[in-house]
């Protein structure tokens, strides 16, 4: 990505299809190389991952305005005959409406900014853009409580290298591929306990080139049911696991109960499991009745020192930084 720090920031914002990508200044935008650069970042006909047709449309629209705008001497300065030809080209054609639009699954890169090597890291997902699909499952997108547990991940590496794992509730199965792809994990079994989501995970582990390799596995697991194997006569072959991950699997008050007894059988299969919860408190109600339930299934829920960082600070993934999201460590008491 580009050296320029704040062209890097904002094509991954853009990559990660944020809503309110920060542009950079004028007197930056108005360089022809800077213009090229988001133009083969972003524009491209051959970029393997296109940005959706009314995104594309909306940020080029937005970054000629500003580009314009910027130009004092025209004679020395212009707007890139790519990024022109490129709206021109969106704007002869049928757009799909914001309703189907949001339907729709889309490409979406979230920069791993923490990992030091390689210094262009992402986890590449398909998702659909909508709260909540058709289906009724919120797992085709990636909330931000999973990329605020990559992030403590890559921040503390230690914690899944050479290990296995087990990831409850999946969803995109963001969590899963960073630590198959780039966090050393021995192996990373991703579970969830809708269908849907469990059968839309293949097209993600393809993307990220985990398609078929031993380091992932998936699996439908449904809380409060007892862990039985599919193929074989053991859940995981007898296989215990090292660590068990969550991200956003506490926002609903009826699952809870469920989602620690299942907690507890893992605890009672694998002795010593590393159990990490990220959990968002959107309500203090809900998120007090997980820690309720955990204290009287004889959890100790301790917090991790790993605030959200302020939005100006965040170099990839970009998420909200107004609702805590709290990392805790679940032990037996």
């Amino acid at each position: 990505m580009s050296d320029i720090p704040q062209v890097a920031r904002f094509c991954w914002q853009c990559l990660q299809l944020d809503a309110a990508p920060e542009y950079p200044e004028g007197e930056v935008l108005c360089q022809d190389a800077v213009q090229e650069e988001i133009y083969t970042k972003l524009f491209a006909k051959d970029f393997a991952f296109p940005l959706p047709p009314r995104y594309r449309l909306r940020v080029l629209k937005e970054l000629t305005s500003r580009i314009e705008s910027s130009i004092v001497d025209w004679e020395e300065h212009g707007i890139s005959d790519n990024l022109m030809t490129t709206m021109s080209e969106l704007l002869s054609v049928p757009l799909p409406s914001e309703v189907v639009a949001a339907q729709q699954k889309c490409h979406v890169a979230y920069h791993l900014s923490l990992l030091q090597e390689p210094s262009d890291a992402a986890v590449v997902l398909l998702e659909s853009r909508s709260i909540i699909s058709g289906s009724g499952t919120t797992g085709l997108r990636t909330w931000e409580a999973a990329l605020h547990m990559g992030q403590y991940l890559c921040a503390n590496p230690t914690l899944v290298k050479g290990k296995r794992l087990l990831e409850l509730g999946t969803g995109t199965g963001y969590v899963a591929i960073l630590c198959a792809k780039y966090l050393g994990s021995d192996h990373v079994i991703a579970s969830d306990g809708s269908e849907d989501v469990v059968n839309n995970l293949s097209d993600n582990l393809h993307i990220n080139g985990l398609q078929g390799l031993d380091k992932v596995s998936v699996s439908e697991l449904r809380w409060g049911h007892a862990l039985l194997g599919a193929e074989e006569e053991e859940w995981n072959g007898g296989r215990t696991v090292d660590v068990v991950l969550g991200a956003d699997i506490t926002y609903d008050v009826s699952v809870i109960p469920a989602l620690v007894a299942t907690l507890q059988n893992l605890v009672a299969m694998s002795p010593g499991v590393v159990i990490l919860i990220a959990a968002t408190e959107r309500n203090r109600a809900t998120f007090e009745s997980f820690l309720e339930v955990c204290q009287k299934r004889g959890f100790r829920v301790n917090y991790e020192k790993f605030p959200v960082p302020p939005r100006p600070e965040q170099k990839g993934p970009f998420y909200h930084d107004l609702t805590p999201i709290h990392i805790c460590q679940l032990t037996v008491a």
